[in-house]
């Protein structure tokens, strides 16, 4: 993440924007533990220790380094993993999930200001505008779904954008991607609710796409770069034909290979690490480009108070030998 942060900065970005899962949760992060605080004292952290301090962990190492840059963050499955929960989310993550740009555009979608008090945990997902294009944020962590009341909310959030002429574009980033995707293995599609309640807002971004908005969808779940996920036959079959797509998980996790049958290429790379930039043009398309980082990127931007050996950790054993199995087997989408 400093090396992204570097890599952004340079870029002279906009923002930075986190699809979810900030750290591992069901076991110790590596470079939690190859911290020099645990290191220089001989002691290895116990998972109490990591429990109480993996969120403000996060904070520092991968937030900071991005300095005044604003920073969107977005909730994964990997939150909702006990002991954490979207609660704790909420909790944790108050500051960057109640930026100014999305308290401010809370106001403006007429949310009474004694609603967004000092006390008060906001949402999951939201939503922002920025030059023409509105970005927003679907929350599928747990039960690989969008409930009511976020499908509510996204269908008037679509209605104001549709009718409002300065809305060029909308870019709709969430963790889980929609179904029917090259990365169905890892998707939406692992439970027949996130399957119905996926595919009804990859149609209502259909139709905001005949509308004439430009439209663009993100999610990062599955470990890998991928580009073009939802060129698949059911989309290219279906009524709405196929959106514009990226699967983009390559900021630090456990790097998975590849879905069976598709090869790599410039648009489908695994174990990599890098970050997706995207470039809007002032009609609202919006060019998408994946930036790989080389192990001597990571090294220039290792933080200090970690031991450089983390790198071979970063770049030689990951993913490692041996992962661990995925925690239930897909239903299928079609």
């Amino acid at each position: 993440m400093p090396a992204i942060a570097a890599g952004a900065r340079a870029n002279h970005s906009a923002f930075y924007w986190h699809l979810g899962d900030l750290r591992k949760t069901y076991a110790i992060d590596e470079d939690f533990a190859a911290e020099r605080r645990y290191r220089g004292a001989g002691y290895a952290p116990t998972m109490t220790d990591y429990t109480h301090l993996a969120a403000s962990d996060f904070v520092e190492h991968q937030v900071r380094p991005f300095g005044d840059m604003p920073f969107f963050v977005g909730i994964g499955n990997h939150e909702t993993i006990a002991p954490a929960s979207r609660l704790q989310f909420r909790v944790t993550m108050r500051e960057l999930l109640d930026r100014p740009e999305l308290r401010n555009q809370r106001l403006r979608d007429g949310i009474p200001a004694d609603a967004l008090r000092q006390d008060a945990l906001p949402p999951t997902y939201y939503h922002w505008r920025i030059r023409g294009v509105e970005f927003i944020y679907l929350d599928n962590a747990t039960d690989d779904a969008f409930d009511d009341d976020q499908m509510q909310w996204f269908g008037e959030i679509l209605r104001r954008a549709l009718a409002d002429r300065a809305v060029k574009a909308l870019v709709v980033g969430m963790h889980e991607a929609l179904p029917h995707s090259l990365g169905d293995d890892h998707s939406m599609c692992a439970s027949k609710r996130g399957i119905a309640s996926g595919e009804l807002v990859y149609r209502q971004l259909a139709q905001a796409r005949d509308a004439g908005k430009h439209v663009y969808v993100l999610a990062s779940h599955s470990h890998f770069y991928l580009a073009n996920v939802f060129e698949t036959p059911y989309w290219q079959q279906a009524g709405p034909g196929v959106l514009p797509g990226w699967i983009i998980g390559t900021a630090g996790a456990e790097r998975y290979p590849l879905p069976a049958g598709v090869a790599p290429g410039p648009d489908a790379r695994s174990r990599v690490y890098g970050y997706l930039q995207a470039t809007v043009s002032a009609d609202g398309t919006i060019d998408f480009r994946f930036q790989e980082l080389a192990r001597g990127d990571l090294a220039s931007h290792l933080s200090p108070d970690l031991d450089p050996e983390i790198l071979d950790v970063c770049v030689d054993a990951n993913p490692p030998a041996s992962a661990p199995a995925r925690s239930r087997p897909p239903v299928p989408c079609d």
